[in-house]
């Protein structure tokens, strides 16, 4: 049978239009369970999407670490310590633990710790203030939008230097001046603004980062009376080393340098980056997993339907298939018609229901875009859409599907004996 012989598909078109409701309620199963694959694949991704967002800004192999109480007595000493980490520490970190690719100490006003007033001109806002190295941009990214970010030079130096956030720019420079070079007082002390960032974080964690200004290490140090301290420390791990396994060992070296017993997990604070995103990823893989098995079973009762079709499509011809064979039409010329017509009516309605899921997405992802241009875009679902890989299986799923689909009905239909098959009415 030849796929470009006229009169087959003209056979295809008649067979099909004998029965259009039948046809239409067979070819919505198959329209209904593409379009609800495409449609579950497509608003996972963009759950996927909103929620790695908030991963964007920050190094997924990282983890943080801070000094707490001591709830256990140990090596002599009462329970209820404070934990302070100091200069020594980070020494001792960078030199026992070379499996840490970054440490970062950080310094902190403002947050958690209370709030700082900064002040400039007229202009009176409360922010946090970060003590930090350059190291801190490898695991914290931020987008530059004025002048630069902290230098080697500035820690080295004490320079009185900051970069100050968008927020910041806003509340301090209302009337759209340019910071850089401006001065900014931070408690007192005088600041050169050296920069302006951008956070490329979502949600709450951007509207923080937008209201933060960094500042050099030391220079925290000498201006606001933190002499040698370290409120927390974050870290990456090598690459090709667990963040957990360089955890273990940075909470080790601080438990044995404070005297905190090995399980008092009060005495030292610590949040693993690397092990929630890994966690993330675990769960929407296997919402993917869900989705994928949900629009299967729905294509699956949609192909079952053209293969009963395709049964009762069979018996209503059988005097014609015994015509056929018995002027000399071989076993595979029939089987090849009748799997044929059932890719045809599979492929048809697929692709119909393939093409308006991926509008349906698309004009989601329209609408979200929108309400993103007016400051409103959830920021737990973005971007949604099919990946090309999806679509492409999507499709081979189909062709798949409406072959299944006619085979059954196709070796019945050879099974029939030619002369019973002429007796039929």
């Amino acid at each position: 049978m030849s796929l470009f012989d006229l009169d087959h598909w003209q056979e295809i078109g008649h067979a099909l239009a004998k029965n259009r409701l039948r046809t239409f309620l067979t070819a919505f199963g198959v329209f209904w369970g593409i379009f609800l694959l495409v449609v579950l694949l497509g608003s996972g991704n963009g759950l996927t999407n909103g929620v790695m967002a908030g991963f964007e800004g920050t190094a997924t192999n990282s983890f943080f670490c801070w000094g707490m109480r001591t709830s256990k007595p140990f090596a002599g000493l009462p329970a209820g310590r404070s934990i302070d980490f100091t200069d020594e520490d980070t020494a001792e970190i960078r030199r026992q633990v070379p499996d840490a690719a970054v440490v970062a100490p950080r310094l902190q006003r403002g947050g958690w710790r209370g709030g700082v007033v900064v002040r400039r001109g007229g202009e009176t806002g409360s922010f946090s203030v970060m003590g930090d190295h350059p190291e801190i941009f490898e695991i914290q990214s931020v987008r530059v939008e004025k002048g630069r970010l902290l230098g080697r030079l500035d820690v080295e130096e004490a320079r009185k230097v900051a970069v100050i956030g968008t927020r910041v720019q806003e509340v301090l420079f209302p009337d759209g001046e340019n910071p850089i070079g401006d001065a900014i007082e931070i408690n007192g002390v005088w600041f050169k603004v050296i920069g302006v960032f951008g956070s490329r974080n979502s949600g709450g964690q951007a509207d923080r980062d937008a209201q933060t200004i960094y500042i050099p290490f030391t220079t925290f140090q000498n201006s606001f009376n933190a002499a040698g301290e370290v409120h927390w420390y974050a870290v990456t791990a090598a690459p090709g080393v667990s963040a957990e396994r360089v955890e273990e060992q940075v909470l080790t070296l601080l438990r044995t340098r404070h005297k905190v017993a090995a399980d008092d997990r009060r005495g030292i604070g610590s949040f693993n980056l690397a092990e929630e995103f890994a966690k993330i990823q675990g769960l929407f893989a296997g919402i993917r997993l869900l989705m994928w098995i949900v629009g299967l079973g729905t294509l699956t009762a949609g192909a079952i339907g053209v293969s009963n079709i395709m049964l009762i499509v069979v018996r209503e011809r059988t005097r014609e298939i015994g015509i056929r064979r018995a002027i000399g039409a071989r076993p595979g010329s029939v089987i090849g018609q009748i799997v044929l017509e059932a890719v045809v009516l599979t492929a048809a309605a697929g692709l119909l229901g393939l093409a308006a899921g991926v509008a349906t997405m698309e004009g989601i992802s329209g609408l979200l875009a929108g309400a993103g241009t007016a400051g409103g875009q959830p920021t737990m679902f973005k971007d949604p859409g099919v990946m090309l890989d999806d679509a492409l299986i999507a499709v081979l799923i189909l062709v798949t599907a409406g072959t299944v689909a006619g085979l059954i009905p196709a070796q019945r239909a050879v099974a029939v004996n030619p002369v019973v098959a002429l007796r039929s009415e």
